[in-house]
C-alpha cells in the first residue's frame, strides 16, 4: 500500500488570502502546507472543510505577556495562559516584549523572558526588545549582538516617568536601529502634554478613572508622531507607530507616508470598537477600561477604519495588557485609586481575531481579504516572518509555515464567546460579545496542531498532550535601505 503524500489535508474549504478567496484543499506535510489545489491525493488525517473558510491563523504584533511594569506590578497572564487564549482565538504567532527597565543588562533581560516563553508557550514568539536605559553599552554593544541574533526589533516609549527615552538617546537608538538592521517600534506620546495635564487634574479634584482619557490630550498624540517621524527620517530609519489613536494622527503618517518616509503603524480593537465615554464608570470600575493612548471618539473610530482602508494603518494588533481588578493589579493603590494610580492595560489576544472578524467579514465593512492582510500576512511581512512565517498564497501554490490554518463557519449563528474566554482576567471588550455572530471555533486543523508544538501539558479543550516545544521563528534583518514587500510597501529611493 502507498504511503500518503501528505500528513494532513483539509479538504474543500474556502481559502482566503490578501488578494483571493476560492475553494480549494490544503495539504500539509508536518507544519508546513505543502501544497494547495482542488483534488489532491489522500492524506493520513483529512479535515472536512466544505462551507467552512480556511484562514492563515493571526500574528499579534503587539502584546505584553508575563511582562513587569515599570511600576513593579506583574501582567495578569502567564506566557501560558496567553498563547492558549491567543489559539483558541485563532492567533498562532505572538511578539511580546522582553522589558528592559532602568539599570538592567539587556541581554540578560532577554534571556529571561525567552526562559519565561520556553516554561509556557503553546503557540509561536517572537520579542520585540524594550529600551528604558540607553546606556553607551546597551546601544553601541547590546543592540548589535542582539539584532546579530534576530532580535530585529526594538520598542522605546515617549512617555512614562520611568520609561521614555528624550529626544538625543532617542536619536542615538534610531542610529543603532539603522546600522544593524532593526525596526524601531515606539509608543509615541508627548510626556510633558500628559504630565502637565495629570497634575492640574489631580489638583483640581479630577481623579476619577475617565480624567485618565481627558489627561491624554489629543494633540501629545499626533505631536509625537510628528517629533519621531522627523528624527526617523533624519536617521533614514524605518519606524513603526504603536496604537494610533486619533484622526489627527493617523493624518500624520499619511502626510509622511505620502512623501515616501519608511512610516508603518498599527491601531488596535480598543480604538475600532471602544470610546472615551466607556471610562465613565460609578467608582472605579471605569479603572478595567483604562489603556494608554484611551480609547476617544465615534469619529476617531471612523477615521481609523477609513486609514486602515486606504492602507495608511497596516496591521491591528492586540496590545494585550491585562491586570486584574484586584490588589495585584489596577487596583494596586487601594479600591478607590485616582487615574494616575490605575495600571494601564486591557486584554485582547483572544479577542482580536472575533471582533475583527465579525466587523470586517461578517458585517461587511472591509471584507475578507483584508481582514486577511491586517492580522496575519502584513505583520508577518513588516516584522520579518515572511515568507518562513506568512503566506505567499495563490490557486497555484501556497509557501506558508506554522500560522496554521482554521477552518471557521460563517453560519454558525451566535456564540458565546464569554465562555470559551481563556485570559487570566476578563476584558471589557468582551462586553456584548455572546451577540458576535460567526466567533472563530478552535475545531479543526488548528484545535489539533497546536498540542504537537508543545510540552507535556494538557491544553484546555484539546484532547493531546502537548508534544514539542513553542518555536521562536528567525527573523532577519531589515537593514537602512529596506524595500517592505507588497501592499505594505513604502516606496523610497535605495540610494538614499
Amino acid at each position: 500500500m502507498t504511503e500518503p503524500t501528505y500528513d494532513l489535508i483539509i479538504r474543500g474549504g474556502r481559502v482566503a488570502t490578501t488578494t483571493d478567496v476560492f475553494e480549494a484543499d490544503v495539504a500539509i506535510s508536518g507544519e508546513t502546507i505543502a501544497a494547495v489545489g482542488r483534488g489532491l491525493p489522500a492524506a493520513k488525517r483529512e479535515i472536512d472543510a466544505r462551507g467552512k473558510l480556511v484562514l492563515p491563523g493571526g500574528v499579534d504584533s503587539h502584546a505584553h505577556i508575563e511582562q513587569l511594569s515599570a511600576a513593579g506590578i506583574m501582567n495578569a497572564d502567564t506566557f501560558e495562559s496567553a498563547t492558549v487564549s491567543a489559539a483558541f482565538g485563532g492567533t498562532t504567532t505572538v511578539i511580546p516584549f522582553a522589558a528592559q527597565h532602568v539599570g538592567m543588562n539587556l541581554p540578560q533581560v532577554v534571556e529571561d523572558y525567552h526562559a519565561l516563553a520556553k516554561k509556557g508557550a503553546v503557540i509561536d514568539y517572537a520579542f520585540h526588545m524594550i529600551i528604558a536605559d540607553a546606556t553607551k553599552e546597551t546601544v553601541e554593544e547590546h543592540i548589535p549582538a542582539l539584532v546579530k541574533q534576530g532580535h530585529a526589533s526594538i520598542k522605546i516609549f515617549m512617555t512614562y516617568d520611568r520609561l521614555k527615552v528624550d529626544d538625543e538617546p532617542l536619536l542615538d537608538i534610531l542610529l543603532a536601529a539603522r546600522q544593524s538592521g532593526a525596526m524601531l517600534c515606539a509608543h509615541a506620546e508627548n510626556h510633558g502634554i500628559i504630565a502637565w495635564m495629570v497634575k492640574r487634574l489631580l489638583a483640581r479634584g479630577y481623579t476619577m478613572p475617565k480624567y485618565h482619557a481627558v489627561s491624554h490630550a489629543r494633540v501629545s498624540e499626533a505631536e509625537a508622531f510628528t517629533r519621531l517621524i522627523g528624527m526617523a527620517a533624519l536617521i533614514d530609519q524605518p519606524i513603526m507607530i504603536f496604537h494610533v489613536s486619533t484622526a489627527e494622527g493617523a493624518r500624520v503618517i499619511r502626510d509622511s507616508r505620502g512623501q515616501g518616509l519608511k512610516v508603518f503603524a498599527e491601531t488596535c480593537p480598543q480604538y475600532l470598537f471602544l470610546t472615551a465615554n466607556d471610562l465613565d464608570k460609578p467608582g472605579a470600575e471605569g479603572a478595567k477600561w483604562m489603556c494608554s493612548p484611551p480609547p476617544r471618539t465615534h469619529a476617531d473610530q471612523e477615521a481609523l477604519w477609513q486609514a486602515l482602508s486606504l492602507g495608511d494603518l497596516q496591521t491591528i494588533s492586540s496590545d494585550h495588557a491585562p491586570y486584574r481588578f484586584d490588589e495585584t493589579g489596577k487596583l494596586r493603590a487601594g479600591p478607590n485609586p485616582n487615574f494616575k494610580q490605575v495600571a494601564n492595560g486591557l486584554p485582547g489576544l483572544e479577542l482580536r481575531l472575533p471582533l475583527l472578524f465579525d466587523a470586517m467579514v461578517s458585517r461587511g465593512r472591509l471584507g475578507l481579504e483584508k481582514f486577511v492582510e491586517l492580522t496575519s500576512t502584513a505583520p508577518a511581512k513588516i516584522y520579518n516572518l515572511h515568507p518562513p512565517q506568512g503566506l505567499d498564497c495563490d490557486r497555484r501554490r501556497c509557501r506558508y509555515r506554522d500560522l496554521g490554518s482554521q477552518p471557521r463557519d460563517r453560519d454558525r449563528g451566535r456564540d458565546d464567546a464569554r465562555s470559551r474566554r481563556l485570559h487570566a482576567v476578563r476584558g471589557p471588550q468582551a462586553e456584548g460579545l455572546a451577540g458576535v455572530g460567526a466567533v472563530a471555533r478552535p475545531d479543526g486543523h488548528r484545535r489539533q496542531q497546536v498540542p504537537r508544538r508543545c510540552r507535556q501539558r494538557k491544553i484546555p479543550g484539546t484532547q493531546r498532550r502537548r508534544g514539542g516545544q513553542a518555536h521562536r521563528p528567525s527573523r532577519r534583518r531589515h537593514g537602512p535601505g529596506t524595500e517592505f514587500r507588497g501592499k505594505t510597501a513604502v516606496m523610497v529611493d535605495r540610494a538614499r
